[in-house]
């Protein structure tokens, strides 16, 4: 399996779109879509590891990486649309929590009981 970088994959992203999808829905569809994605991954996370039950076929942890990767896939389209590095994003975010939650987590008794 390739590995790809967040621009790698926003690259490849666009071509498929370009190829296969004749163009990007608008912002407000992808962020619908966005939102039933994320949805579909709360489902299956509540029954594959919360108290909620399947009612026919119980699906697997690949499931949930497919969900995951659909979560990804509309979420990148949602950035290239908009021109947001997602690679930029994701460094300047990391070095916010560490800056912000350095301590923060570890002085948190419901994390350290």
């Amino acid at each position: 399996m390739q590995t790809l970088t967040l621009r790698d994959y926003q690259d490849q992203v666009d071509e498929w779109v370009k190829q296969h999808g004749v163009r990007y829905f608008g912002e407000l569809t992808n962020l619908g879509i966005l939102m039933e994605e994320v949805g579909e991954v709360a489902r299956l996370m509540v029954r594959l590891y919360g108290e909620q039950s399947f009612k026919s076929t119980p699906r697997t942890r690949e499931n949930l990486a497919e969900e995951l990767a659909d979560v990804m896939f509309v979420l990148t389209c949602i950035a290239n649309q908009t021109g947001v590095d997602l690679m930029a994003a994701v460094a300047n975010n990391l070095e916010e929590k560490a800056r912000r939650d350095h301590r923060r987590h570890w002085q948190n008794p419901k994390l350290t009981k």
